[in-house]
This record gives C-alpha cells, structure tokens and sequence, in this order.
C-alpha cells in the first residue's frame, strides 16, 4: 500500500483502496424545456458491488457525464443491499414486478453461468452470483430493469434449516420403525 503523499493531504482527498467493483449501466441524454431554449444534462445509472453478495445501484444527474457518475456511485455505496447467497447461487426463486418490468430469478445448479441478459447481468455479477436462470418480460428499459432486479434481490431470505417435531430424537424414530 503506498503512503499518502505531502500533496494528498493538503488537498482533503484520502486514497482508499477500492474494494467495490463498478459498471456504468446506462448514459441518457435528457432535455429539459425552459424559456431560453432546452437545458440538457446526462442521467447515469451506476452499478456497484463487491462479487461477495453485496450489490447497489444509484442514479445521478448533472451537466457533465463524470460528475453524473460520481454522483451516482456515491449513491450506489449509500444503498448497498446484502444478498444471500448459497453455493454461489439465490437460495429460493423470486418473482419480482416492479411497474412495467416483470423479473424472475431461478436457482440454478453447479457449472450454469449466469443466463440473463441487458441490465440484469451486470447486477448478478457484481453481486457475486456464479449461477442463476432468469426471465425478463415488459419493457426494455434498463433502469427500470435494473430497480426491480434490486428488489428482486432485496425480496430473498435465506432458507430456515428444517427442525425435528419436538420430542422427537434420532433414536426414537428408528425404535417406532423396529415395533
């Protein structure tokens, strides 16, 4: 790890490591009419994750693309959600309908890879999912996608181990079997 130098320290700025992964999803032009003529800025969609079961995404806006991108990274950090995860895949299948977006997430077995597409992939592998089956219906939209995979991924719990019937022990049920 290098040392903070002279100059680092006399501009404010700290140097940390990155322990977060980061993938710009979207870049949208938008317009906004006012009296003078059309005001434009960049929306950006940021996704953010560590590949170990953590995962947010944020959205900012601002006159230059960069700045849009910090914004929305600082936000991702701020709504980082932990994902359960069990052998490198979602413990229970979820289906998610976030307004036109329709998102299900299936458990898949050793060896599958990650099946999804558009702006579903990015989050699963950054969230550290290794295999997983999806299905996205309705729209295209990316962001909109990408808010209800989040949820999705906000909905799973993880599975309870099955309990014995009280009073019963090993022994006493193969003891019923023999009589």
């Amino acid at each position: 790890m290098a040392k903070s130098t002279r100059d680092d320290r006399r501009s404010g700025k700290r140097r940390e490591p990155k322990e977060n992964d980061e993938h710009v999803l979207q870049v949208a032009r938008v317009t906004r009419v006012v009296k003078g003529g059309r005001r434009m800025r960049f929306r950006v969609t940021v996704v953010i994750g560590n590949r170990q079961g953590k995962v947010g995404i944020g959205i900012g806006k601002a006159a230059e693309v960069q700045a849009a991108v910090q914004k929305a990274s600082s936000q991702a950090r701020r709504k980082m959600i932990k994902v359960p995860l069990i052998r490198g895949t979602i413990p229970h299948e979820v289906n998610m309908k976030f307004k036109a977006a329709r998102i299900r997430l299936l458990p898949a077995g050793e060896g599958t890879g990650i099946i999804a597409g558009g702006a579903l992939r990015p989050i699963l592998e950054l969230a550290g999912v290794k295999n997983i089956l999806s299905k996205r219906y309705g729209t295209s939209n990316q962001l909109v996608n990408a808010q209800a995979a989040m949820r999705a991924l906000g909905m799973l719990r993880m599975r309870p181990q099955r309990k014995k019937p009280e009073g019963e022990s090993e022994g006493a049920s193969t003891e019923q079997a023999k009589v």
